[in-house]
């Protein structure tokens, strides 16, 4: 088993131990509540037997208590249940008014506000009753029914297990954002770590043919050979610094992106095929970009060669500039098989592919270039099936060249 599995299996085994203590968590906090619940309705059981029992007593002088002792009694009673609100009705379901020395001793309503209207009264009975069965009072031949709803307590801890709930689950994304964030940041220095040795393992037989043209100019062979050599030994010194500067911070200067934009177009033409029809447009003046010349000719080339596979090597290819106030747009326009709406965001993933060839870094490493070193946007800006599309970067301008 190698490190990823390993990992992998861990992320699961972590997951999964959150998502069994959440378990129980919600079970312990459902029995919880459903005991004071039932701890509840026992109260309101007793408190109605001794509401019942009080009202029976009677204060007539027919039984052996006395005015003061009965409402004595019954305040005694009364602080039984000071949380829950109740509200007591007849059997035509008709609001007790209660009066002092009357038999209800808790007037029409216990432990609700003292502002309530008979609307809100009515609103609150019915959701009463969608809590709890009443609790049916036979007093002296008549009948009343004690309503009651859930305690305040009891309708705060309901919203406990809700809250607990996402938590966990907040809990569980910060993981998985850590396990994946820790993933991509593992690949990228493999990436950038092998970018390196390629450039070193580059530098090695480059030397060498530093040496050799050299020699070669010794040996008076045809000027032109050794022009196109230097040429090509140039260009793989451009490779090897590029590949140098993959997981390192670049080095931006101020430079005219329309001249860097003309060079690298003109480098490219002359080593694409004749099939394809380049063309470009670009502005007189200067723009002055913050810029890494290396780095930026490497995305320009990567975007040109993505339109040349899509146009499978004829086919018209576009490379214009444009400017706002404060920004540069360098356009890459193609007559290409295009792309799929779905698939605008999906192709800068690292690794992905439509060609049966290739690793899928090219408009990655473009991406990465272009807005994490330079701080600009690079998208699709416009593709049609069987017709071609239009990639856009964005550029900021540096302050010298922003107009005003």
């Amino acid at each position: 088993m190698n490190f990823s599995d390993e990992r992998n299996l861990a992320s699961y085994f972590i997951i999964f131990a959150v998502l069994v203590i959440t378990g129980l968590i919600l079970w312990n906090t459902s029995i919880f509540l459903q005991r004071l619940k039932k701890d509840e309705s026992t109260k309101m059981q007793v408190w109605a037997q001794s509401f019942k029992a009080l009202s029976s007593s009677g204060i007539d002088g027919s039984n052996d208590i006395n005015l003061d002792d009965y409402l004595e009694l019954s305040n005694l009673i009364n602080s039984t249940n000071n949380t829950i609100p109740t509200i007591i009705t007849n059997s035509n379901g008709d609001f007790i008014k209660g009066q002092s020395g009357s038999i209800d001793i808790s007037g029409s309503t216990l432990n609700l506000p003292d502002d309530i209207t008979e609307k809100e009264l009515i609103d609150y009975l019915e959701q009463m009753k969608s809590e709890n069965e009443p609790i049916v009072l036979d007093l002296k031949g008549t009948v009343q029914y004690v309503y009651y709803g859930n305690s305040s307590i009891l309708q705060k801890l309901k919203y406990y297990p809700i809250a607990i709930a996402l938590i966990i689950f907040l809990l569980i994304g910060v993981i998985y954002f850590f396990f994946t964030t820790s993933k991509a940041s593992e690949q990228n220095k493999l990436w950038a770590g092998m970018a390196k040795e390629t450039a070193h393992q580059i530098g090695t037989p480059l030397s060498s043919l530093v040496g050799w043209n050299e020699i070669l100019k010794v040996e008076n062979v045809n000027p032109e050979y050794i022009v196109e050599i230097e040429k090509d030994i140039s260009r793989l010194k451009v490779i090897t610094e590029r590949f140098s500067k993959i997981g390192s911070i670049p080095k931006l200067e101020e430079l005219d992106i329309v001249k860097e934009t003309k060079e690298t177009y003109t480098y490219l033409q002359s080593r694409s095929s004749k099939l394809i029809n380049f063309s470009l447009n670009l502005p007189e003046e200067s723009i002055q970009v913050h810029l890494n010349s290396q780095l930026y000719s490497w995305t320009i080339e990567n975007l040109v060669k993505n339109a040349i596979d899509a146009m499978r090597g004829k086919g018209d290819l576009n490379i214009g500039l444009s400017q706002d106030s404060k920004r540069v747009f360098i356009r890459i326009t193609d007559s290409g098989k295009g792309i799929p709406k779905s698939k605008f965001t999906k192709i800068f993933e690292p690794g992905y592919t439509s060609k049966t060839r290739g690793w899928g870094l090219g408009l990655s490493l473009a991406k990465r270039i272009i807005e994490d070193y330079h701080s600009g946007k690079i998208k699709v800006l416009r593709s049609e099936m069987s017709k071609g599309t239009t990639f856009q970067i964005t550029l900021s301008k540096s302050d010298e060249s922003v107009i005003t």
